[in-house]
């Protein structure tokens, strides 16, 4: 992982899980901006996924338990999948709650990889 990458990734999500959360509490339904804010979040993901796998062929190795590093990460990238489905099915105040919550989640478990990443095993 990147440092700053992951770091950046993690303000995108905390602003996304909170604009989405307030949206939603608020009483707006699912929109472009909050599905957006997920599709955002996702994209990253998409891209530490990439970090990860091409990060060790160049000498930043994992010093934690990589499996465990991927199985967040893969839970990570189902997340806004299966939140961004359920705002599409159900068109609801909730659904926008849950896109916040799905990315305030997953703010929460890149946390969480950066510590299995750089500091677990160290």
């Amino acid at each position: 992982m990147i440092e700053w990458f992951t770091y950046a990734q993690i303000a995108v999500a905390v602003a996304g899980g909170l604009l989405c959360v307030v949206l939603g509490l608020a009483g707006r339904k699912p929109s472009d901006l909050t599905m957006g804010a997920t599709a955002l979040v996702f994209v990253l993901l998409i891209a530490q996924l990439v970090v990860a796998i091409i990060a060790p062929a160049v000498g930043n190795q994992a010093t934690g338990s990589v499996p465990e590093f991927y199985v967040y990460l893969i839970s990570a990238i189902i997340l806004p999948l299966a939140g961004g489905f359920w705002a599409l099915v159900e068109r609801s105040r909730w659904s926008t709650v849950v896109l916040g919550v799905v990315c305030l989640a997953i703010a929460v478990m890149l946390y969480r990889m950066l510590q299995i990443w750089t500091v677990q095993g160290a």
